[in-house]
């Protein structure tokens, strides 16, 4: 499975390492994932999820129905 937040969308963005030098090469600034177990009171059951921490706060602040709710209206949850 892919790098990418089920809730953002978010995923691993492309940068350069720069040495002392100011030698260039490429490197990868992969999202910080973890999966997690969430219970929907609505549906009566428990989905997992690889969110983000930035999704996460979200979470606690809205609540997961309102967070997926939204992320059902832009596409990125199809579950």
């Amino acid at each position: 499975m892919s790098r990418v937040c089920e809730l953002t969308g978010k995923k691993a963005m492309v940068g350069n390492n720069v040495s002392h030098a100011l030698n260039r090469t490429k490197r990868k600034f992969n999202a910080n994932l973890m999966t997690k177990r969430f219970y929907l009171p609505e549906e009566d059951k428990w989905i997992t999820l690889k969110v983000s921490t930035s999704a996460l706060k979200n979470i606690n602040k809205k609540g997961i129905s309102a967070v997926i709710k939204e992320a059902r209206a832009k596409g990125f949850l199809t579950k």
